[in-house]
């Protein structure tokens, strides 16, 4: 499905169920594994819900991430699985939000559920630990490669 489709089906019939590709949102959701339930925006949207929208730097790509902050109408977004967050995103760049994720053996997991709603605030709440672990992943990823490419150019 192209990404002017998306956006064409969710105006025209208000939903869309769609898998995703990456991994910003692990462990919530898992690329080529679940589908997506995405649905037309009410706004204003609130801290923890999932839109989906088009930011003008990655040309034309998608991206799924939290609300982890609202402010004077603009969003505060970050991946569950990454660090970086976006700011300012506006609305009119939201295209949809997320209401359910189907997991591959057919249970649905919808937004407004209470195991949903404590996932979401635990998730965010723990950010500084996961944090800190993905600092130190990343550091230990980088000695590594530093160690390898060393006993590379020793080894004739």
């Amino acid at each position: 499905m192209s990404n002017s489709s998306i956006e064409a089906e969710i105006s025209e019939k208000g939903k869309l169920i769609y898998t995703n590709r990456g991994t910003s949102m692990l462990p919530l959701i898992r690329e080529g594994k679940d589908m997506l339930i995405l649905e037309r925006p009410s706004f204003p949207l609130k801290k923890y819900d999932v839109p989906l929208y088009k930011p003008e730097p990655f040309h034309g790509k998608y991206v799924l991430h939290r609300i982890i902050k609202v402010r004077d109408g603009l969003y505060t977004l970050r991946g569950d699985n990454r660090i970086a967050c976006e700011q300012n995103v506006r609305e009119d760049e939201i295209v949809g939000v997320l209401t359910g994720v189907i997991r591959s053996g057919g249970k649905t997991i919808l937004v407004s559920s209470f195991s949903y709603k404590l996932y979401s605030r635990i998730w965010h709440y723990l950010f500084p630990v996961r944090y800190l672990f993905m600092r130190a992943r990343s550091a230990a990823r980088r000695i590594f490669r530093f160690l390898k490419r060393s006993i590379r150019r020793e080894t004739p």
